[in-house]
């Protein structure tokens, strides 16, 4: 644990109750490291904190994806009727249906949608996944380029060396890792600095590439990179500009359009103060953060009440 930096402390009824321990780093608007606590120079599985990085690489070999339908590629979406549509319309345009995605059967993770499928007798399905998007944007490049479908996840198939390609472009390092992501597509390894290069370079790409396109299609449809009551969505739609995405095992990047980048690795996988830690990293970088001031802290609840707080540690 000494390689790792308390970034979080939960505290109940007065008593420190629990600590998340990892590593974090800021980048100012030149893309220089500004802080770095733990070890920001240590390789991670960035898991869907990549899905911008994966998006601007499908869109790059050809995918037929704008709007909202480049944001749920970019993000993780809660399943709800408006996202499936979306990801359909994806794969329509494509010449293709559902059966195509390699995704799992997944139920929505929005809860009211959720109980909807149940009481009308539904099953799980790969298009509620919440990785359903980027495959989708993989499978309509895949088409547009006259490349196979059948084995889009393959690390060697051509979508994700295209990927890998831009997504060490945009880091600015190889990859350290490839491993394979709950959604069955590769997830490869950089390090938490190169990470918050990928997401900075992303959010202030010039006009015209494929990264500006997905750094405008996050920034205009928040809520298909997440959806409603998503921490990622919340955090855009309070910092408008700002790009941010979240991924499993306790990765997060956030990035402002003029450069500023933080990116983190919770070291005991939970994701629960993420927002609360990006936050204030973002304010130690100068930010104003203002805006979201009624995220910067997550309420720890007592018998239906606030008794506590989840909140970033002081040494941020």
């Amino acid at each position: 644990m000494e390689r790792y930096a308390l970034l979080a402390e939960v505290t109940r009824s007065g008593f420190t109750e629990s600590r998340h321990f990892g590593s974090l780093v800021g980048l100012n608007t030149r893309g220089e490291v500004s802080f770095a606590l733990g070890d920001a120079g240590a390789a991670v599985l960035p898991r869907s904190t990549s899905k911008p990085l994966q998006a601007a690489g499908s869109l790059g070999a050809g995918a037929l994806v704008a709007e909202e339908r480049l944001a749920i590629a970019a993000g993780s979406h809660t399943g709800e009727e408006r996202h499936v549509s979306a990801v359909l319309r994806v794969l329509a345009d494509a010449g293709l249906t559902a059966d195509a995605l390699q995704c799992p059967p997944s139920w929505p993770e929005d809860e009211p949608t959720m109980a909807a499928l149940i009481r009308a007798g539904a099953s799980p399905a790969r298009i509620r996944h919440n990785c359903s998007g980027k495959h989708a944007a993989m499978l309509s490049a895949c088409v547009a380029s006259g490349w196979s479908t059948s084995d889009y996840l393959a690390p060697e198939h051509p979508v994700q060396r295209r990927i890998r390609v831009t997504m060490e472009r945009l880091a600015g390092e190889r990859v350290a890792h490839v491993a394979v992501d709950g959604c069955g597509a590769p997830t490869l390894g950089l390090t938490l600095t190169g990470l918050a290069r990928a997401m900075r370079a992303i959010a202030i790409a010039d006009d015209g590439s494929p990264e500006s396109a997905v750094a405008a299609a996050m920034r205009a449809h928040p809520e298909f990179v997440g959806g409603t009551g998503h921490p990622n969505t919340a955090l855009m739609l309070a910092l408008p500009g700002v790009i941010a995405k979240g991924g499993a095992e306790g990765v997060f990047a956030v990035a402002t359009a003029d450069g500023y980048a933080v990116a983190m690795k919770i070291i005991d996988g939970s994701a629960r103060a993420c927002t609360q830690i990006a936050l204030s990293a973002l304010a130690a970088l100068g930010v104003d953060t203002t805006l979201a001031d009624a995220l910067a802290t997550l309420p720890v609840l007592g018998g239906g009440q606030p008794v506590g707080v989840v909140r970033a540690s002081l040494a941020i």
